[in-house]
């Protein structure tokens, strides 16, 4: 919930800063200077690429709570049950201790999006975010695949 707090003021700021930018890169590129042009066609360019990125994880963000709730529905969310820090992040040793386990169910079903998801989860209590985005990513795509599928006749 506090990720969803956060994306509201982070949206207006980001609005706010489009306006201010948006009308500085109009003056530069009515300036007629050669190098005023392309400094205001560059703060066109690099807050649409900033928008671009925001909605791209906007995305992801709600795709990836969906299946949390699809996955908490079923009964399929790996027990939460590894020492923390006083952060509340679990500690690195037990989680990479818990990891073989979500890697083997993906090697044995790796079209499941259900295996791929707590694959993803398991990444992300080891510190590795990169890898937990793509694992999780994964799933977003197979679980999409799934809901797509044609049903056979």
């Amino acid at each position: 919930m506090k990720g969803r707090l956060a994306v509201v003021p982070m949206a207006l700021l980001l609005a706010f800063y489009l306006v201010l930018v948006g009308w500085r890169a109009v003056l530069f590129v009515l300036s007629g200077d050669p190098v005023g042009i392309l400094i205001g066609v560059a703060l066109i360019i690099l807050p649409l690429i900033g928008v671009w990125a925001l909605v791209l994880e906007l995305r992801f963000g709600r795709r990836s709570e969906r299946l949390v709730r699809r996955l908490d529905s079923e009964g399929g969310l790996p027990v939460e049950d590894l020492p923390t820090r006083p952060s509340g992040r679990p500690l690195r040793d037990a989680a990479d201790a818990e990891f073989p386990r979500f890697k083997a169910e993906v090697d044995a079903a790796p079209g499941d999006w259900r295996a791929w998801f707590r694959l993803g989860l398991a990444y992300d209590a080891s510190g590795d975010r990169r890898r937990a985005r793509g694992a999780i990513r994964t799933a977003i795509t197979l679980e999409r695949s799934e809901g797509a599928a044609v049903p056979p006749r």
